[in-house]
């Protein structure tokens, strides 16, 4: 290949994810933990109040409630599982007039139960907004509000990734085997982290251009839909797939005639024996279109949602009416736009393919960062002072990607204690961490990237090192209001944080010797003084 052409292809790889590093390393350590949404859901949820409501009485709980509020016959959901994160057996939402269908700071959550002479007792509950929160931080890179321009900056983002991604890949085919196999450990730093950050994208590449290719397509779907409906539906898309429509005038069906949910399980496993129900979702149950979605996983199936998938069940007749999302039912195209979301959510084979995403989301972070420091060691001319963009990029860099470590690991340490000290749980996630965030910003702007590296990379450690001691001191001293993991899955998430807190740390005193000892002037040297002549034979080995 022409060297003309390398250098072409490499300087599109380097612009293209120096651009987009920075928003894609928030993009994926956020992505590697929405993996996990429901164990940091129940980790970060108080235990029940009270016991849930036996199954066996749900038809009893589902009649009483209706009677009572008349809010839950617009739709409610029964929860079949009973762990830390579901706040009764029934619950239901109220959205305020003014709240869009994106908007969820104006939903109120109730959940309803039965005393001890069978009434049906309402309560509000709240919900954690901890993964909703940090799935944010990843469908939008960072940006603070989940709406459409944001999401097509992401779209926008997620288009110079592949294009990173595909030049990289040209610019390493003459030398792709020799690259992958030369991991060359020694005093060279730089040499050595630029091996690793080849090794770590080629053994990466398929995953990286799946979630490339997929977020861009999460993110101008609306589009998408719209130009199909124009060439393949001639306008008709949106009334494609509704349930013909209820007379004028109907009168509300009797709730008592409702099959109890045991029948509409047992049909359901009629015809999906390999489902794992969840949660059924009643929409409409008094009136002329009731329809109940039941939830649930299929492992060996592909799940059209992160959460699994669904069938849609008369509650009336408990007659099967719709499985196009059901997993291993659905049809052709219906796969393919669930295969779409199952790549890049993980929503297949279980937990040893989450624990693999997990680990591919961290070491994708851990790429953009690399490769952000690579470009910037590479401005470095020995007995020279790094200019001005250089430090600022160093800066920036630094200030995001390390900003953004902290500020998750503060807002999830921080979940255990908001529900008792603000009214909005979701804007104390988000004050947390936009606080955290830009504070770590300044501080690796004023102090420099030298110092600010490691100072913010011992901040990550105590941050990380806060999750599991809220665990450990709600188990201490359980009235000040953290409550102790009363779960495998909520066990997991303190393992898993205090093992990321002693990776931080091992990083924060490999950083200070760098700091402390490597070559300079850098941005990445404590003194921004040039070495004398007696310094230059001890520190050129390190150079590259």
């Amino acid at each position: 290949m022409r060297a003309e052409v390398l250098r072409i292809y490499k300087s599109v790889h380097t612009w293209t994810g120096i651009v987009s590093g920075m928003a894609l390393f928030i993009a994926f350590y956020a992505g590697a933990l929405t993996v996990f949404k429901e164990p940091l859901a129940r980790w970060a949820s108080p235990p029940a109040q009270q016991a849930a409501v036996p199954l066996e009485r749900a038809q009893e709980l589902i009649l009483r409630t209706l009677q009572a509020e008349p809010a839950a016959a617009r739709g409610f959901t029964l929860h079949l599982r009973d762990t830390e994160n579901v706040p009764g057996r029934l619950s239901w939402t109220v959205r305020d007039a003014e709240a869009d269908d994106h908007d969820h700071r104006h939903l109120r959550h109730f959940v309803a139960t039965l005393d001890a002479e069978g009434r049906a007792v309402t309560q509000p509950a709240a919900p954690t907004q901890l993964g909703r929160f940090i799935d944010v931080l990843h469908r939008v890179v960072g940006l603070p509000v989940d709406n459409d321009p944001n999401r097509w900056v992401m779209g926008v983002v997620s288009a110079l990734y592949a294009l990173a991604l595909v030049s990289g890949v040209i610019v390493l085919l003459p030398s792709l085997v020799k690259d992958f196999f030369a991991l060359r450990v020694g005093p060279n730093l730089k040499r050595m982290w630029l091996d690793a950050h080849n090794v770590v994208g080629i053994v990466s590449l398929p995953f990286h251009f799946v979630m490339a290719l997929t977020a861009v397509v999460f993110a101008f779907h609306d589009g998408l839909y719209a130009l199909q409906d124009r060439l393949l539906h001639e306008g008709r898309l949106a009334t494609a797939f509704q349930r013909a429509p209820a007379a004028d005038g109907a009168a509300p069906r009797d709730a008592a005639a409702m099959r109890p949910p045991a029948e509409l399980l047992a049909a359901v496993a009629q015809v999906a024996p390999g489902f794992v129900p969840t949660a059924m979702q009643y929409q409409q149950p008094t009136g002329a279109r009731a329809a109940v979605r039941v939830w649930g996983q299929d492992e060996s199936a592909v799940a059209p949602r992160a959460h699994g998938g669904f069938v849609v069940v008369d509650p009336y007749s408990a007659r099967i009416v719709g499985r196009e999302a059901l997993p291993g039912q659905q049809s052709a195209p219906n796969t393919v736009i669930s295969s779409i979301f199952a790549l890049h959510m993980a929503s297949f084979a279980g937990d040893p393919v989450k624990w693999l995403y997990f680990v591919l989301g961290l070491a994708g972070a851990w790429l953009f960062y690399s490769g952000n420091l690579l470009w910037i060691e590479s401005r470095r001319k020995r007995g020279a002072e790094p200019p001005r963009r250089t430090r600022w990029m160093a800066a920036a860099t630094i200030g995001v990607c390390l900003g953004s470590v902290c500020g998750i690991s503060a807002t999830i340490a921080a979940a255990k204690w908001l529900p008792g000290l603000v009214d909005d749980v979701g804007a104390g996630h988000r004050w947390t961490y936009y606080a955290v965030f830009f504070a770590a910003i300044g501080w690796a702007f004023w102090r420099g990237s030298a110092r600010g590296s490691v100072q913010l990379l011992w901040a990550a450690v105590v941050l990380t090192a806060a999750i599991p001691a809220s665990s450990l001191l709600g188990a201490l001293a359980p009235g000040l209001g953290p409550w102790a993991p009363a779960s495998g899955a909520a066990l997991a998430v303190d393992l898993t944080a205090a093992a990321g807190a002693a990776l931080l740390a091992w990083m924060a005193r490999a950083t200070a010797r760098r700091v402390h000892h490597g070559p300079a002037p850098s941005v990445w040297a404590a003194s921004q003084a040039a070495p004398t002549a007696a310094q230059v034979p001890a520190t050129a080995g390190r150079e590259g």
